[in-house]
């Protein structure tokens, strides 16, 4: 099927399945302990050997000698994987690190080698009998100091329109400020893990993996198997945001380890091994520059953001989305890069933005108070609906968020844009008329008490997508596509789908998931999940129909689906009756056309947040919480609502705890543990509201809806930030904002 005119009225705008709030149909079996995760897959591989890996000591260098005859020789172990014994390991794929090692050391707990024995004790205990000797050499382990050298991405070329500096010089009110956010981890429950198991040639992978497409690409790139021999199960995943994009060393060392061994291998990473041994959300340094007049109206906008990675890797794009936030006749949005040899950095729910609007929403809340204008207003005032013309735009962004990736010279409409909409609506809901503009204003007793707001985006990319659907003789329709589910609701919502176009309940559809032998779907990452399974499965549909309407001699174009039966004209036929010569299997795959290009797809939203200060210890405590989105239509509102309250849950652990301490002297993240990396825990999360505004863009898939897992942490981490400065009157530019940043500072009590 080929889109590529904005959708009209079908079957899915009769919502009688679609947009209504069913429970994950999966649930059951996770809260059950019945779901089997990657790591359980034991009927696939009863006889399964235990791998563990060993990191590097050293974050750069090269391993001198390494003497393996100790553990090799200890009970149990089956066999050593090292890149001195196994074939060589490419660095090639989504992630830029080399998922093992050897000689050279690009970061510290890069994987050096894989021990395989009968149980894990004992391949842990093996693996510490391993005799590594290291040359180690200096590397570059700070930002600050290697923001000097950065230079521009290839793929990020600058966005410069007017004059940036003339229009400072002459704005009457301006804001420049630098804030910083540090590196984080994506700290999921799950491990990444991976079962390995090789048929002759064939090798298949019961594997954590958000994108089993990439998984299958990448892995093949980096071990040398064709991609017709590799098959990857991903059925149920315990998060990733970002980390489980593609395959991490736990895959390919399964995959070398069970060739070595001849047994099914699997690995799991402990959780220390986690932070430095996969990827991360890296730090930033943004300077933000705005310009206005008297009247609040923006003249000048720049955002310049650094941040490093190792060579080859990503940049954090966390300048980007201004490009689309805000009206403002001279704008500059440029990123830099510098190398560092800390391990790599690449996408974190909502790459680019969730720390780039962590910089912006602060300087336009500076902005607002120096201008003595209500925050929401400026925004309000400033918002625009066509993103301004640069002949400059180019580039790519894998995660599909809102660089300058496919998009014209301009100007160019947005598809849709509620973001005032949003703004109002929350204020409103809110109360935020009762704040004021006065910081330190309120108090209860020795609480100081603050509200705080910022914008949200985040882009809504689609992709290509198939889906394989079957009528069964049962009268059951199954549905069978490789998108996979980390808990967001995937198998609902690609059920709902189905229900939705063959007119049945949901509880008459079968959906299996996560499978690279079902036909291709882009899978969890980059907000692009939803809107891209949902369309390839409409697609799927549309075929499986018109196969029924042709067994049951109608016209599929005026036939209707519903309650069970085919309607057509004065005919009602079950729809079982199309299966009793056997069941009816079709394939199909949805293409898009260039609308796209034609309009800039965004989602929208406003974050409101209120906090108490206690004046003595500085604690900060988040006591309400508010979401408005406008993300198309929302396909399954209590799905959805999980997926914002969680980017919600994120963005305040981002405002106010995570931090990956990066040791500066020796180059690793310190606290690589649940125990030193803080993460939002229940009592630190209050009421969290969140509204649904009624939105359909029918220039996304004939579903007219977007992604929302990401929109969701957009913004929220500010709002907290300009709730805390409200409430004392103390700004802090560099997070997460704890205590010590601002207890010397706060206003003596009375």
């Amino acid at each position: 099927m080929k889109f590529d005119t904005p959708a009209g009225i079908n079957p899915i705008d009769r919502e009688r399945v679609i947009g209504r709030p069913h429970p994950r149909i999966e649930g059951p079996l996770k809260t059950t302990g019945r779901a089997v995760y990657s790591y359980e897959q034991h009927d696939a591989a009863p006889d399964a050997a235990y791998g563990y890996v060993v990191g590097s000591a050293v974050a750069k260098g090269r391993i001198a000698r390494m003497d393996t005859s100790a553990a090799e020789g200890a009970p149990g172990v089956l066999a050593v994987v090292t890149a001195a014994n196994t074939s060589p390991v490419k660095a090639s794929g989504f992630y830029k690190a080399k998922p093992l090692a050897g000689p050279d050391i690009q970061h510290y707990h890069q994987a050096i080698a894989l021990v395989v024995a009968e149980t894990f004790e004992q391949a842990r205990a093996a693996a510490q009998l391993l005799r590594v000797d290291y040359s180690r050499v200096d590397g570059a382990f700070d930002l600050t100091a290697a923001r000097a050298g950065a230079s521009r991405p290839k793929d990020k070329p600058d966005i410069r329109i007017g004059d940036v500096d003339k229009a400072l010089a002459t704005a009457a009110v301006t804001v420049d400020s630098t804030y910083t956010t540090p590196d984080h981890s994506h700290m999921m429950m799950e491990p990444h893990a991976t079962i390995a198991r090789w048929d002759g040639d064939q090798l298949t992978l019961w594997s954590a993996q958000q994108i089993v497409g990439w998984a299958v690409r990448d892995l093949s790139g980096k071990i040398g198997v064709p991609p017709e021999k590799i098959r990857i199960v991903a059925s149920y995943i315990g998060g990733g945001f970002g980390g489980k994009g593609s395959v991490n060393s736990d895959a390919v060392l399964a995959a070398l380890g069970a060739r070595k061994a001849n047994r099914a291998v699997k690995v799991a990473l402990t959780r220390p091994l986690m932070p430095n041994n996969t990827t991360h959300r890296p730090a930033t340094i943004q300077r933000v520059r705005l310009g206005a007049g008297r009247d609040g109206r923006l003249t000048a906008i720049a955002h310049e953001s650094w941040s490093g990675n190792v060579p080859g890797g990503m940049a954090e794009a966390a300048a980007d989305q201004t490009e689309m936030l805000y009206a403002g006749a001279n704008r500059l949005i440029a990123t830099r890069l510098a190398t560092l040899d800390l391990p790599e950095g690449s996408a974190m729910r909502a790459p680019g933005e969730a720390s780039g609007m962590m910089a912006i929403e602060i300087a336009m809340d500076e902005l607002a108070e120096k201008l003595g204008m209500d925050p929401v207003e400026l925004r309000i005032r400033n918002d625009m609906q066509v993103v301004p013309a640069d002949p400059g735009r180019g580039g790519t962004d894998p995660q599909g968020g809102t660089s300058q990736a496919d998009k014209s010279a301009g100007p160019k409409p947005f598809s849709t844009r509620q973001l005032v909409q949003c703004l109002r609506t929350g204020a409103d809901r809110f109360g935020w008329s009762k704040r004021s503009g006065v910081p330190a204003a309120r108090r209860e007793g020795n609480l100081l008490i603050g509200m705080g707001m910022a914008s949200a985006i985040r882009g809504a990319p689609i992709q290509a997508a198939g889906a394989r659907a079957t009528l069964r003789t049962d009268g059951l329709v199954s549905i069978e596509t490789s998108m996979t589910d980390m808990g967001t609701g995937s198998y609902t919502i690609v059920g709902q789908t189905a229900a939705e176009m063959m007119g049945l309940p949901l509880d008459r559809v079968v959906v299996r998931l996560g499978d690279s032998q079902f036909p291709d779907s882009f899978g969890g990452g980059g907000q692009a999940g939803a809107a891209t399974v949902t369309a390839g499965v409409y697609a799927a549909c549309v075929k499986l129909r018109e196969a029924v309407a042709s067994r049951l001699g109608v016209n599929s174009a005026d036939a209707e689906f519903t309650d069970g039966e085919v309607r057509s004209g004065n005919r009602r036929v079950p729809l079982k009756d199309a299966v009793k010569a056997g069941p009816i299997t079709v394939e199909d795959r949805i293409e898009f056309g260039d609308l796209s290009k034609r309009f800039e797809q965004q989602t929208f939203g406003a974050h409101f947040a209120e906090v108490a200060v206690d004046a003595y210890t500085g604690e900060i405590r988040l006591r309400r919480m508010l979401a408005v989105c406008a993300a198309g239509r929302i396909l399954n509102p209590l799905t959805a609502r999980s997926q914002i309250i969680g980017g919600m849950t994120m963005g305040a652990g981002a405002a106010l705890m995570e931090e990956l301490a990066v040791d500066k002297r020796f180059g690793f993240f310190v606290n690589h543990d649940l125990a030193g990396y803080e993460v939002p825990v229940h009592a630190d999360i209050p009421h969290q509201e969140v509204i649904f505004l009624d939105e359909l863009d029918p220039t996304m898939s004939p579903l007219k809806a977007k992604g929302v897992g990401e929109l969701g942490i957009s913004g929220v981490a500010p709002a907290i930030a300009n709730a805390v400065y409200n409430a004392t009157g103390v700004r802090v530019r560099d997070y997460p904002i704890t205590l010590d940043k601002h207890l010397t500072r706060l206003p003596a009590l009375t």
